[in-house]
């Protein structure tokens, strides 16, 4: 195990490295949904709730989604991180030492996690500057960052998979197009759903991002820091099943 542990470690702080040295991803994942905060948070400023959100002013409403689509935007370009990798033969060279492929793929998804999960408290912090009355308490923290962690783990998962199997940035690049809007307006990250058409709002049920959005919210803007068995279980499971997609993808590599 503590071997294991050393190897995720040396891969993380690698990936972290390469980021700062190569921040356009890093800026494009924080830039564009503060962007989107201030356009929407103001731009709608006067929008009225649905009567489930009390005294709640839009901006507030907003913060969690944009948090939950920051992590989103980050964690659906991790496979553009591998690529290079890919295209140079280290990743494979990686793969095939006597290194657990677990390990190797662990601290590259953790490592975007852990930067994903700082840029969402980046974007809390500048929400609450612009404004936003939300309550953060020790409770509340732990569910958002369960909820985010959970979300990004999957979509890291599923990104490097992705980049695995095309090794090529248009690959990546239709994955990101195709996968980012539809689910960001497919869910409750802009608009409660009660105040959707109601097909949409059926399809806003199903999508993961919902789940994500809602528990952030109920902890920031009510307290309520325990969210649902039913939801809990749902997004662990998407963040097992985007870890073993990820390392399934890189055995079948190193074979």
């Amino acid at each position: 195990m503590t071997t294991w542990l050393q190897i995720a470690g040396a891969v993380c702080v690698r990936t972290w490295v390469k980021t700062a040295r190569r921040p356009v991803t890093l800026v494009f994942s924080f830039i564009q949904p503060v962007i989107w905060m201030l356009f929407f948070g103001f731009l709608f400023h006067r929008y009225q709730l649905d009567p489930a959100y009390p005294g709640v002013s839009y901006l507030e409403f907003l913060v969690p989604g944009i948090c939950t689509m920051t992590v989103l935007f980050g964690a659906s370009q991790s496979g553009v991180g591998l690529l290079r990798d890919i295209q140079t033969g280290f990743l494979y060279r990686m793969l095939e030492s006597p290194a657990p492929r677990s390990a190797i793929i662990g601290g590259k998804l953790f490592a975007d996690i852990a930067r994903l999960l700082l840029q969402a408290a980046a974007i809390l912090g500048i929400g609450m500057l612009l404004g936003a009355k939300l309550t953060v308490t020790l409770g509340g923290a732990v569910a958002c960052l369960f909820a985010l962690a959970s979300i990004a783990m999957f979509f890291c998962g599923v990104s490097s998979f992705i980049a695995m199997k095309t090794k090529a940035q248009e690959g990546m690049a239709t994955f990101v197009h195709l996968v980012n809007m539809p689910l960001i307006f497919t869910s409750s990250v802009l608009v409660p759903m009660k105040q959707m058409p109601g097909w949409l709002a059926r399809v806003a049920e199903f999508n993961p991002l919902t789940l994500v959005v809602d528990i952030c919210r109920q902890a920031v803007l009510f307290g309520n820091a325990v969210p649902q068995v039913a939801s809990v279980a749902i997004l662990a499971a998407l963040a097992v099943f985007g870890f073993g997609l990820a390392v399934s993808a890189a055995s079948r590599r190193a074979n």
